[in-house]
């Protein structure tokens, strides 16, 4: 199986949770883009491509560990672009999570993905299709910054509003409702 027979897989199971009605709509504009790109999980899709991401939360719950993006100077949720040794997304999520926080051990939330989102990027490509996780640390676990990031920062749930955008806090409640 390959990262695109994956992706059309979770995304047919995809069970949007109060946003039934956008998120269906949204999931089969994902559908419908992988059905017409068939390199539309990679970087070098013009039309857009798919991500994947995951939202590390602390082990007590508490919590959310968000990196200052180098390139877009705001406070988000770990991930990226999937990669060709990714198997599935949930591996490209987990991935993108450990090499930007530094953490080792993070365990993906059950049911699979807890969000979708959709954004617009510069040209040459044009869209983000955005497949979001949520992930807990394990106790004692330390982060690390990468380069990718101008810092890692620990945000207590009522804070994030404060310092991120509005998809950012959506994925929380969304990762929260989980919990």
């Amino acid at each position: 199986m390959t990262l695109r027979d994956d992706a059309v897989l979770v995304l047919k199971g995809y069970a949007p949770g109060d946003e039934a009605g956008d998120h269906a709509e949204l999931r089969q504009a994902y559908l419908d883009h992988l059905a017409r790109h068939e390199d539309g999980m990679w970087k070098a899709c013009g039309a857009g491509h798919v991500t994947a991401s995951a939202l590390v939360i602390d082990p007590e719950r508490e919590r959310v560990l968000l990196t200052l993006h180098r390139k877009l100077r705001m406070w988000l949720q770990m991930g990226g672009h999937c990669e060709e040794r990714d198997t599935t997304l949930e591996a490209a999520a987990l991935r993108e999570a450990t090499e930007e926080s530094g953490i080792t051990g993070l365990a993906l939330l059950p049911g699979g993905p807890v969000r979708l989102d959709r954004h617009p990027i510069p040209a040459p490509c044009h869209w983000h299709l955005d497949v979001q996780y949520a992930a807990v640390a394990p106790p004692g676990a330390a982060e690390r910054i990468s380069e990718e990031s101008l810092e890692l920062r620990w945000f207590g749930y009522a804070d994030v509003p404060g310092v991120a955008d509005a998809s950012v806090v959506r994925l929380l409640e969304a990762a929260r409702s989980r919990l």
